[in-house]
């Protein structure tokens, strides 16, 4: 399977909080800006989404702001909870067998596709089938599907080859399954399975109809007037494409956009968290910040070493200085809310004394290392910083370099020579079951296992797990991952957004497993 990189994975322990300003500053003037009268809202992209938004290719962040309100799948996780809870969608009611692999569903009566068609049964096969055509990153989710049944128009059973406790998790994750129109997959194929129609027109049934897509300068989505759940308040939402940090705070500032909801920089956070003038909010995600190891370069082909390298950094001082008012440090190798607390703890201690003295013996060469970054995140980089100056304290010589996100993408599935020996990455699951993250991201297959570690024991105890959700072989394979001095949670992340005063709605618009978004049918003006 392929996947995408994450810097474009759980939720923090912090509660959803409203962060109140306590001071000012001159980033926007004195006064409030109004809200808008006309039901625009109007929002921004940080750089474009990268990817069409056809949920069977998109496999980024921040377009989820698209692909989830246009489209809908049969279950989803609820917003407005700091912890993942199925609820229905486009299934009212389901049933999983015992074994975890013949599941059935009743189907939502009264629903229409944006193109006028009634939703039924015949489209979760139609669905499924496309996804496995399309086969991009989100395919493997149906993969093991044996087959799809159908009992009248509103009643499915899906059958799986094998027993997957993950299965329900897929179907209501942010890159799970949509539904999509039969019809209109049809009558728009082309050569492609309508990937070419599905770049700036959507077949989806959600609130919002996709209206615009120019790659590069705008998005933008319309209140379907023939949905079937709450009617949207704001009747239209324009997304520019800002490609500068500092413009797109501008055009937020002078009131020309409503939010900012991603890939704010530390500094902006401070900047906002001390500005009375606007809404702030650390809001619990599946987001943390991963510290990978190159196990098949120099010294650190060496697990000693590695676990020496990973003692010598301060993860207190990394926290505190590139992600106050919206992070913690980690307290598992797994994304937290992914498993109970008492699993898969990592507690690496901060002894930088032993890398001094496995430095003292190295040479001239094997002391250096570089220390990766993706060059679309700005807090990656402060991170990068701050290991270089711990690791240089320790006795090693360290750079630090960014990568564009194509050239992390191609070091998956090498040899690991290419790529540093160290690399930092923001991240988060899929979906929220620890054998996801776990495969995607210590199996030597693994999707999100970008310096090619791996080791049996993991595998062994995630295979074991799946099939019934055990957190007792999940919590082993992350206890064997963290015995391979590979992997290091250096922070668990939250989504930190600021808002105009008048816009309402955030908190029960956002969804722990959907970052960079939100539910914008729930978004109101107060």
């Amino acid at each position: 399977m392929r996947h995408r990189i994450r810097a474009l994975a759980a939720v923090g322990a912090a509660a959803m909080l409203l962060l109140s300003g306590c001071g000012g500053s001159d980033s926007g003037g004195g006064t409030p800006n109004a809200a808008p009268t006309d039901k625009v809202l109007h929002l921004s992209f940080l750089q474009d989404i990268g990817q069409p938004p056809d949920p069977d290719v998109f496999y980024a962040g921040q377009g989820l702001l698209l692909t989830t309100n246009t489209y809908e799948g049969l279950l989803q996780y609820k917003s407005g909870t700091e912890k993942p809870e199925l609820e229905p969608l486009l299934a009212t009611e389901w049933t999983a067998s015992p074994d975890n692999k013949i599941f059935t569903f009743k189907l939502r009566q009264g629903v229409k596709f944006h193109d006028g068609t009634p939703f039924t049964a015949a489209a979760v096969k139609a669905s499924f089938d496309r996804r496995l055509a399309v086969n991009q990153g989100p395919a493997y989710m149906v993969a093991d599907v044996e087959s799809i049944t159908t009992q009248g128009d509103y009643d499915v059973t899906i059958t799986l080859k094998a027993p997957n406790s993950a299965f329900l998790d897929y179907l209501a994750c942010p890159y799970g399954p949509r539904m999509m129109s039969p019809e209109g997959l049809a009558k728009n194929a082309g050569d492609d399975h309508a990937q070419s129609y599905l770049t700036n027109h959507d077949l989806g049934t959600g609130p919002y109809v996709l209206t615009a897509a120019e790659v590069g300068s705008r998005y933008a989505l319309e209140a379907f007037g023939d949905y079937w759940g709450q009617k949207p308040y704001f009747e239209k939402v324009e997304i520019p494409v800002i490609t500068d940090v500092s413009a797109q705070q501008l055009q937020f500032n002078n009131g020309q956009i409503a939010a900012i909801l991603h890939d704010l920089p530390s500094s902006a956070v401070g900047q906002y968290l001390n500005d009375s003038k606007y809404a702030h909010y650390s809001l619990p995600t599946m987001m943390s910040n991963y510290l990978y190891i190159n196990p098949h370069k120099g010294m650190l082909t060496d697990p000693k070493n590695r676990s020496a390298v990973l003692k010598a950094v301060n993860v207190d001082e990394l926290v505190k200085q590139t992600y106050f008012g919206r992070g913690d440090v980690a307290g598992q190798i797994y994304p937290p809310n992914m498993i109970g607390t008492e699993y898969a703890k990592q507690d690496t201690g901060h002894d930088p004394s032993v890398l001094s003295g496995i430095a003292a013996g190295l040479s001239a060469d094997q002391k250096t290392v570089t220390v990766g970054y993706d060059s679309s995140n700005p807090d990656n980089q402060l991170i990068s910083n701050l290991i270089q100056t711990q690791l240089a304290a320790a006795g090693l010589t360290a750079k630090v370099q960014s990568y564009p996100t194509s050239e992390i993408y191609a070091w998956i599935g090498g040899d690991g020579q290419a790529a540093p020996e160290l690399l930092t990455l923001l991240a988060w699951p899929d979906a929220p079951s620890p054998y996801t993250w776990g495969h995607i991201s210590w199996d030597a297959d693994g999707g999100l296992n970008y310096l090619g570690c791996s080791a049996p024991p993991v595998t062994e105890a995630l295979q074991r797990g799946l099939p019934t959700g055990s957190p007792q072989e999940f919590s082993r394979a992350g206890l064997e991952a963290l015995k391979t001095g590979c992997w290091l949670n250096v922070a668990d992340v939250n989504d930190f957004m600021v808002a105009q005063p008048w816009l309402k709605g955030v908190e029960q618009a956002h969804v722990v497993t959907n970052p960079n978004s939100l539910r914008l049918a729930a978004l109101s003006v107060g």
